[in-house]
């Protein structure tokens, strides 16, 4: 059965992604991640294992120990990414809603819904449910759906995309382990996502940014 698993493991997470991002489909990702979202939440909704209040819980976000080290985290990183680009890439900073303010502000109201919701369906309520069996700890589980994320993110071909995603799928899987909440690691996921569009990385994950 573990072999079973791991083996559905690597075929879902990293060799269909390959092969997407080999065959780059017209349409982009969008339309295939919220197919497989839908398929996500219909598994979960069927498995007595699974807490259904899972896949929203917004009462978490309030607790102090929960939002106030994310709201420290996103400042300070806010503070670094802004400095960074307006160092190293002056021409980048604030780009997109300097110069397609539409866009940008497209991105800010369906990215969460559209991109960000059904990421963290995918790689956090589903892959650390159904592939639980596979790892010996939460840290270990988190680890592995950090990788899945990160290598997600080659579809965008540049470095970047995956090492800044790889910290992050790190970050939002333990945030989901600690609290049960789709809710606030979406809410987390997207304030992030937004600051990388807005600072000037947008270019990295967005190929039309």
């Amino acid at each position: 059965m573990r072999v079973r698993l791991a083996a559905e493991f690597g075929l879902v997470f990293f060799v269909l992604i390959a092969v997407y991002a080999v065959a780059a489909p017209p349409g982009g990702p969008i339309p295939v991640l919220l197919l497989l979202a839908v398929v996500a939440v219909l598994y979960l909704r069927r498995q007595p294992g699974f807490d259904r209040r899972d896949l929203w819980r917004p009462g978490a976000l309030p607790a102090r120990d929960v939002w106030r080290p994310m709201l420290a985290l996103w400042c300070a990183t806010a503070v670094a990414m802004t400095g960074l680009v307006a160092w190293l890439a002056p021409d980048r900073l604030f780009d997109l809603p300097r110069e397609r303010p539409l866009l940008w502000a497209a991105i800010v109201v369906f990215y969460p819904l559209a991109s960000v919701y059904p990421q963290e369906l995918l790689y956090r309520a589903f892959l650390l449910h159904r592939y639980a069996p596979l790892f010996p700890s939460p840290a270990a589980a988190a680890l592995a759906g950090a990788l899945a994320f990160g290598f997600a993110h080659i579809i965008f071909g540049n470095v970047l995309a995956v090492v800044l995603t790889l910290a992050g799928g790190w970050l939002f899987a333990r945030r989901y382990q600690q609290t049960r909440s789709l809710f606030v690691v979406s809410v987390e996921h997207a304030a992030y996502g937004l600051l990388i569009f807005t600072v000037g990385l947008g270019g990295f994950f967005y190929h039309g940014a």
